[in-house]
């Protein structure tokens, strides 16, 4: 699979190769294989990680956002990533910098979750035809 994770103004990963990619929704964990069927997901704040022949496994913290499956690209749209190879410190950053957002940020996120939710819902109706 190719895997990109965009951010509102600039790529953050464009990795060939993937052979597995976990994410995490409102629904808990799943996770991606590359024959796996095309599929759009709501990201909740948490650790994204894949696996690529050159790095291995790699974790991203990521901020809400959405993951779309076509095919063999998957694309993850949030606001904000951050990398690293320690774990722990990871969660700490989801921790600290996704899950504590004023009250003002709240409520636009929301408003993106009902537009998001909305469009889920479409894409869904779409495929079932």
């Amino acid at each position: 699979m190719r895997l990109k994770v965009l951010l509102p103004f600039r790529v953050f990963v464009d990795q060939a190769d993937v052979s597995r990619i976990v994410a995490e929704t409102c629904e808990g964990s799943f996770g991606l294989l590359p024959h796996r069927q095309d599929c759009i997901a709501a990201l909740v704040p948490g650790i994204l990680t894949y696996q690529s022949a050159a790095d291995g496994e790699v974790f991203i913290a990521v901020d809400e956002g959405v993951l779309v499956k076509i095919g063999a690209e998957v694309q993850v749209s949030v606001r904000h990533a951050s990398g690293g190879t320690d774990l722990a410190s990871l969660r700490d950053a989801v921790r600290r910098d996704f899950l504590t957002l004023d009250a003002l940020e709240r409520g636009a996120r929301a408003a993106t979750q009902k537009l998001e939710s909305g469009f889920v819902s479409r894409f869904a109706r779409f495929h079932a035809q």
